[in-house]
């Protein structure tokens, strides 16, 4: 069975199956290296995935820990996450899905432990395991014109301008099921001995987007609730409604730092004006 929440992006922006007939005609380079990093203090780094096109391409955010480390959503699944951070861990790991969007997704069943809200966690054990990188499959032509409306434009070609490897096939690129999964709930915590997150449902862009919280330095982990760009919130598995209560919940919040699921980190007055901006589009302010 597949899981339904990490389909709802590829069914909302209007995957064709019948376009699956065709391989994937194209030359693209090998990349030097599959992903980028930067410190931004407070013993936390922000991975990306360069060659990933940008509506795909998550932040994937590690926070050191005295006892244990987090990783943060995974991205793609292109190429290996752990092998790609085994200069800044040195002991265990918990990789938290904010949702399960497969951006976010893809290197989870790398890790020995994860989490992600209860009402997701079939799509991290039972994911769609046959997809193809190529736009021509992936996005209809509506899905595009839709995307192009909300401002991002999918290019023609493939979701990445790069392959891992010689020999790499973006038409056979897949998802595999997670490992041992935590289902985490509204008020939940996770620690990492010396740091302690709350668990916030976020629901809106999908039923179980959640936020990490913490209150001690004002942090908030958001996912694709709230970061600095078009918010996507009629997907299948979106709820408006849900959304708009999420960010008036979000807008109360005494956030000093907002590291989000896409684009750069913020703080509270950009935050403020991202969430006005929000409800008086959908006639909410």
């Amino acid at each position: 069975m597949q899981g339904s929440v990490a389909l709802a992006k590829r069914r909302a922006l209007g995957f064709d199956a019948a376009a699956k007939s065709g391989r994937l005609k194209m030359a693209l380079p090998i990349a030097d290296r599959w992903f980028e990093h930067r410190s931004v203090g407070e013993g936390i780094t922000l991975l990306w995935e360069p060659h990933v096109i940008p509506l795909m391409r998550c932040n994937i955010w590690h926070v050191r820990g005295r006892d244990r480390d987090l990783v943060i959503d995974t991205g793609m699944g292109v190429a290996s996450l752990h092998d790609a951070t085994r200069h800044l861990i040195d002991k265990p790991v918990l990789a938290v899905a904010t949702h399960t969007h497969l951006d976010h997704i893809g290197g989870h069943h790398e890790f020995e432990e994860t989490a992600v809200h209860a009402s997701e966690v079939a799509t991290l054990t039972e994911p769609e395991f046959e997809l193809s990188l190529r736009n021509e499959v992936y996005f209809s032509a509506e899905g595009r014109r839709k995307l192009a409306e909300a401002g991002y434009t999918i290019p023609d070609g493939c979701m990445i301008t790069a392959i891992p490897e010689a020999g790499y096939d973006p038409d056979r690129y897949r998802l595999k099921p997670a490992r041992k999964v935590r289902p985490m709930e509204e008020g939940m915590r996770i620690d990492t001995g010396d740091r302690s997150f709350e668990i916030l449902h976020l629901p809106g862009h999908s039923p179980g987007s959640m936020g990490l919280w913490e209150a001690e330095t004002g942090t908030l982990f958001s996912g694709d609730a709230l970061y600095d760009g078009p918010l996507l919130d009629q997907l299948e598995g979106c709820d408006i409604a849900a959304y708009i209560r999420t960010m008036e919940r979000l807008r109360d919040l005494p956030v000093n730092v907002v590291h989000g699921g896409h684009d750069p980190s913020f703080g509270r007055a950009r935050m403020i004006a991202l969430i006005d901006d929000y409800l008086k589009s959908r006639g909410a302010a």
